[in-house]
């Protein structure tokens, strides 16, 4: 079987790559590309040397799934030209989301979206993938009807400029910055671009693709997002608010039983999620499970995951091994 990964040099192609051989895709035939001025490079994939190539030659192997991480402009251009030639495309880049034709995926809540007609199929942002594992199954019992959101997203959701500019910053040298202020040592309210309504494109993100998941066009939702000096994992503070009231070890049962999900919530001992557990990890970790006092049916909760993995990478190959699975 053949899979291209066209962004196979950047930041989240290096996880994806992993993760592929991970999960049991080593003997396939992976076609890695990337723009112009990579190609002729070499990935490393299942212990041999692989050459990337340009787009348009991957085009023309005509693999069964094309997986992309090239940003926006690229997944427009390049997509529909998969598509035309019978490959399934699985967008990492924020292109597609919003189309109502377009499934936005995460397998285990709602990979039934999918049909053999879909050609390109979205995967949500890193910081909705994780929000939306916890709050699923959360959802299907009292049904939510308010969400405030906070976000304290790691830099590498913003790639690999940024991550130098953090090392670079430690380290006392100069570097080229991927945020208009320092980053160490510093809290940046400001993820995405700002839009004309004062909210940032990150923040809008959360709004319309947690509607579209959990398929409720009448959720309530404001959000807040901010950039911290972390190099791996997204952390949230989530206030939800249900129309049904819940109890808390109902609520905790529930997570315990949800596919994907990890409850660390032990206070008593100082155990709740942090990026330093997360990393490398492809679970959502949630914890600091405590209802909200101040107006009934209202729950807290804290929710942590790897943004390159089950935000990003993870989340579009299991998108992949749902469809095989399905003969699709």
């Amino acid at each position: 079987m053949k899979i291209a990964l066209v962004g196979a040099t950047g930041l989240v192609g290096s996880v994806m790559l992993k993760v592929l051989e991970e999960r049991g895709f080593g003997d396939c035939e992976l076609i890695p590309a990337a723009s112009q001025r990579s190609v002729g490079k070499e990935v490393e994939f299942a212990g041999r040397k692989v050459k990337v190539v340009s787009v348009e030659d991957a085009i023309a192997r005509r693999p069964k799934y094309a997986i992309f991480s090239a940003g926006g402009a690229a997944s427009l251009q390049y997509a529909p030209q998969f598509a035309e030639v019978g490959t399934t495309v699985v967008d990492n880049s924020s292109a597609w989301r919003n189309y109502a034709h377009i499934p936005l995926v995460v397998p285990e809540i709602n990979i039934d979206v999918v049909t053999p007609a879909d050609r390109i199929i979205a995967n949500p942002n890193c910081s909705t993938i994780q929000m939306v594992m916890a709050l699923a199954p959360l959802h299907a019992k009292y049904k939510l009807r308010r969400l405030v959101i906070s976000t304290y997203q790691s830099v590498t959701g913003t790639g690999v400029k940024a991550v130098k500019q953090l090392e670079s910053e430690r380290a006392g040298v100069p570097c080229e910055k991927a945020y208009p202020y320092e980053i160490d040592l510093n809290v940046l309210p400001h993820g995405g671009n700002f839009e004309p309504d004062g909210y940032t494109t990150e923040e809008t993100k959360l709004v319309n693709e947690t509607r579209k998941i959990l398929r409720d066009k009448d959720i309530r939702i404001t959000a807040t997002v901010a950039r911290v000096p972390v190099y791996g994992g997204h952390s949230e503070a989530v206030n939800a608010e249900f129309e049904n009231d819940f109890d808390l070890d109902e609520v905790r049962r529930l997570l315990m039983e949800t596919p994907g999900v990890v409850l660390l919530d032990n206070p008593d001992k100082n155990e709740y999620p942090m990026p330093r557990f997360a990393k490398d990890k492809d679970e959502v970790f949630v914890g600091r499970l405590r209802r909200d006092f101040s107006q009934p049916n209202t729950l807290n909760m804290w929710v942590v995951a790897d943004n390159l993995r089950k935000g990003a990478a993870t989340n579009a190959i299991q998108i992949v091994q749902k469809l095989m699975e399905r003969g699709m």
